[in-house]
């Protein structure tokens, strides 16, 4: 798929921006780019290099998890921050970022999403929404249609997301009434972060604690787990107080395949058994995560979140 990678690199230069490009980017080994220590300090040199503006790694992965314990997230709390861009794998990346070093981080399009044949308005707003300095809020609404399936980039390089299904937010409770939330932003992809649970990387319970007067918002999206591995991670993060205390929960839509069994477990009933009873609101099928297009969502920020007829926005900003 280098010819899409070249492609998008193509695009942002001819923004003006400067392109450098790591030494694992278009290597393959052992289901990452190259060896984990290769990988964690060609990220820690980038993270603490003040000429490198921000991080755009392709897509995610499998193995983000065991470069972590590589990084002196600690030492990050006195580098200026930049922008590190990205979901799936790459939340297992942004979480710690922010928990721990203190920089907000942003849950949005992969690099290779930013190809100059999108119209989506939230993929094409990528850049603008992380030009911006978040002193006024920064709207972004929920899309019309997205993607069920993706468009295989070594066959069409240049294809953009191939728009077929009508986008609904729902809600938890059954219910349509019009909803507004308020908090501060924190999150990822289930699949990766759950992982995390227990530990420094994702020790949500402190962040909520912080949080204070402004509130927390969750977010969470599922790439591959079938209904019973969600109820499994949903229940350890309840176990872990991942839930207590929010403001509220947002809940991307699902890309794992559903069973078309009447007696098995669906994803919906899946997120009622674990979720159902919690005093917050729970919002589902929400634009993050595999099946895009997605908010561009930045942790740490102050969100509003409306919701109204199966549809929403998102507001943030800087406090």
């Amino acid at each position: 798929m280098h010819a899409r990678l070249d492609l998008v690199l193509d695009t942002l230069r001819h923004l003006g921006y400067r392109v450098v490009e790591g030494q694992c980017l278009r290597s393959e080994h052992k289901n990452a780019s190259a060896p984990c220590l290769d990988r964690a300090h060609e990220l820690s040199r980038f993270l603490n290099d003040p000429e490198v503006a921000a991080i755009f790694p392709p897509w995610g992965g499998e193995l983000a998890s065991e470069i972590l314990d590589h990084i002196d997230f600690v030492k990050l709390r006195s580098v200026p921050p930049k922008w590190l861009l990205g979901f799936s794998d790459i939340s297992t990346i942004l979480l710690p970022l922010t928990l721990i070093s203190g920089w907000a981080t942003a849950h949005g399009s992969n690099m290779m999403d930013l190809a100059p044949t999108q119209t989506d308005p939230l993929t094409t707003a990528v850049l603008s929404v992380l030009g911006s300095d978040f002193s006024s809020p920064v709207l972004q609404r929920s899309t019309t249609l997205y993607q069920k399936q993706w468009i295989d980039f070594a066959v069409q390089f240049d294809a953009p997301l191939n728009l077929t299904e009508k986008t609904e937010w729902k809600r938890l409770d059954g219910s349509r009434a019009p909803l507004e939330v308020e908090g501060l932003l924190i999150g990822g992809c289930l699949d990766t972060i759950a992982w995390l649970a227990g530990s420094a990387y994702g020790d949500i319970p402190a962040f909520v604690d912080r949080a204070g007067k402004h509130g927390a918002i969750l977010y969470l999206e599922n790439a591959d787990l079938a209904p019973p591995e969600v109820v499994r991670a949903l229940l350890s993060l309840r176990r872990q107080r991942w839930f207590e205390g929010i403001a509220g929960l947002m809940l991307g839509r699902s890309a794992a395949p559903e069973s078309d069994s009447p007696s098995s477990l669906s994803y919906v009933e899946a997120l009622q058994s674990v979720l159902g009873d919690l005093p917050c609101p729970v919002l589902y099928d929400v634009d993050i995560g595999h099946q895009p297009p997605q908010f561009t969502l930045i942790n740490g920020l102050l969100a509003k979140i409306k919701y109204k007829d199966g549809a929403g926005s998102i507001t943030q900003v800087a406090v």
